[in-house]
């Protein structure tokens, strides 16, 4: 249990952090004039606060990598070979780590352009992001194995990810909607205003009628 609580932890981190991560660039999108995004110029896209993602997983990733990668003493040549291991070399790191972080980067596209089209809505985008990631990562995991021979399937992972489908559904078909903001009523002065000035222009017409019978 001890050596699996460390994973458990990370994992649970992963949660926490992608699970704030909707929320958070909910608050990036364009404001909204009579419901539709204010576009460029006066407004933005979903790239732009998209931009500062990659800034930001450039500076944590980058600063943070090196510096625990001096802390545990690892190498930062990315080319050499791994002695015993025939074909192998550490330039692994580098073409896996890349095609995950294209991966994540692309994925974090598309999260932003949901949150941004759907004013927000997380409770919506959200359970369908980490619902559909599980069955994904399932299914990747399949075909990867099935190509190291002969692979037996537990029929509850199909029920499992039938479940998840039907739970993303039930969430999404159940997602309070926040209402359009109501038009601004105008103050009674000017109300009054108005009136006094229909009625002032009626009763100007009321001589003219009266010289023209």
């Amino acid at each position: 249990m001890n050596k699996m609580l460390i994973p458990i932890l990370f994992a649970l981190g992963t949660a926490v952090f992608w699970g704030c991560y909707g929320p958070t660039i909910g608050n990036a999108q364009a404001p909204r004039i009579d419901g539709k995004p204010l576009l460029p110029p006066d407004g933005w896209t979903p790239f732009k606060p998209y931009v500062f993602i990659g800034i930001a997983y450039l500076v944590i990733a980058i600063a943070g990598g090196l510096a625990m990668m001096k802390l545990k003493g690892d190498s930062f040549d990315y080319f050499a070979p791994v002695p015993g291991v025939e074909g192998a070399s550490h330039f692994m790191t580098a073409k896996w780590g890349f095609l995950a972080g294209a991966l994540g980067a692309f994925g974090a596209l598309c999260l932003t352009t949901a949150m941004m089209t759907s004013r927000g809505n997380a409770l919506l985008v959200m359970p369908i992001v980490f619902g559909g990631a599980v069955s994904i990562t399932a299914i990747v995991s399949i075909i990867k194995l099935r190509g190291h021979g002969p692979l037996e399937i537990n029929p509850l992972l199909w029920v499992g990810m039938g479940l998840t489908v039907v739970g993303v559904v039930l969430v999404a078909m159940n997602t309070p909607h926040g209402h359009a903001a109501k038009k601004p009523v105008a103050p009674a002065t000017d109300t009054i205003a108005t009136t006094d000035a229909a009625a002032q222009e009626a009763d100007q017409e009321k001589p003219e009628s009266a010289e023209a019978s």
